[in-house]
């Protein structure tokens, strides 16, 4: 095809969409921040699924590494299959989602704060069951996202819990990062992956590497190969690939590595410079390869965290192309709906 896709529309986006919601989201994310630090809670729970759920998982690293407090993913299925009552008075339960209305998060965010959790709801539809499930709602004003696959919805969720984040932990550093963050995904936008596609076009597996909040770019990296290519991937920490996985690497074997400029940049960086010495045909988002990796270009932001978040965008400007390239229309991923409503 040959026309301009909907997702490669959205994928230009980004940038505005961030400066949208940051413009726009001052008083909500000032509003949640105050309201977790009066609640102080022992733990978060995060409730999402899909690229949604690879968000959270971004936002549990965040939350761990800024403030301390742990964070678990709760699986829907405890309200909506298995009733499950929940104790969660020193909680608080961020849920995710893009239309606000699927069922079995709907009803574990309302269990959540029948519980006694604190509720945040990040939604993209602000007039939706889930934002009326929850004590603090907040838009994440992506704007309209045509394509099935996520894109331009699941950064700005980001970048809403990383909003909240900063009120929360009253970090200047991390708010400073938030408003440089349209002008450093702009110039992400502008990073070529495209070195990749040869290695990939006719692949059939390939995994995709990350630790801590890169983990969760890598994660989401894997589900777009599924999503808009038919192309299998796995996502592995870089430490635990090591555990068993990476026997499966050998010659011309793909792997990408996302690394941000964070305390696990050396490590990701040594786990793929040892696949590359076995053969595999490695990329690697550091300076810091040996072995044969092939360096992809990457913005450094100045924080460890949006530093992470920038890589998804040439991620996403490539899937598209790939998907492209091996006959597929990435508006129309095969067996897949925009909105999947699941009990």
């Amino acid at each position: 095809m040959t026309d301009e896709t909907h997702m490669r529309r959205e994928i230009n986006e980004i940038p505005a969409a961030a400066a949208r919601l940051l413009d726009d989201g001052g008083k909500a994310f000032a509003e949640a921040g105050r309201a977790l630090a009066a609640k102080d809670p022992g733990v978060v729970v995060t409730v999402a699924r899909g690229s949604s759920d690879h968000a959270a998982l971004f936002l549990k690293y965040a939350i761990e590494l800024t403030v301390g407090v742990p964070v678990a993913s709760l699986g829907p299925s405890l309200a909506s299959i298995y009733d499950a009552p929940l104790k969660m008075g020193s909680a608080a339960a961020i849920s995710i989602s893009q239309s606000g209305k699927s069922p079995d998060i709907v009803s574990l965010a309302k269990a959540a704060r029948a519980g006694g959790a604190l509720t945040l709801a990040l939604v993209n539809t602000i007039a939706s069951p889930l934002a009326d499930a929850a004590d603090q709602p907040i838009d994440i004003a992506a704007g309209p996202e045509k394509a099935v696959a996520a894109t331009k919805s699941y950064v700005n969720s980001i970048i809403a819990g990383l909003g909240v984040l900063a009120e929360w932990a009253d970090d200047a550093e991390l708010k400073k990062a938030l408003a440089r963050l349209p002008g450093d995904l702009e110039k992400a936008l502008a990073c070529d992956w495209s070195p990749l596609t040869g290695s990939l076009k006719d692949a059939q597996s390939l995994y995709v590497l990350g630790r801590g909040p890169s983990f969760a770019i890598a994660s989401e990296a894997a589900l777009k190969c599924k999503e808009t290519s038919e192309l299998h991937a796995e996502a592995y920490s870089s430490a635990e690939v090591l555990h068993g996985p990476v026997s499966l690497v050998e010659a011309r074997f793909p792997v990408i590595a996302f690394a941000a400029r964070d305390k696990a940049e050396a490590a990701i960086a040594r786990t793929a410079s040892v696949m590359a010495q076995k053969g595999a045909d490695v990329f690697l988002s550091s300076d810091m390869g040996e072995g044969g990796a092939v360096r992809l270009p990457f913005v450094a932001t100045g924080h460890p965290l949006t530093d992470a978040l920038a890589l998804i965008v040439p991620y996403y400007s490539f899937i598209e192309q790939l998907s492209r390239a091996r006959g597929f229309n990435p508006d129309q991923p095969v067996a897949l709906n925009k909105v999947t409503e699941t009990e």
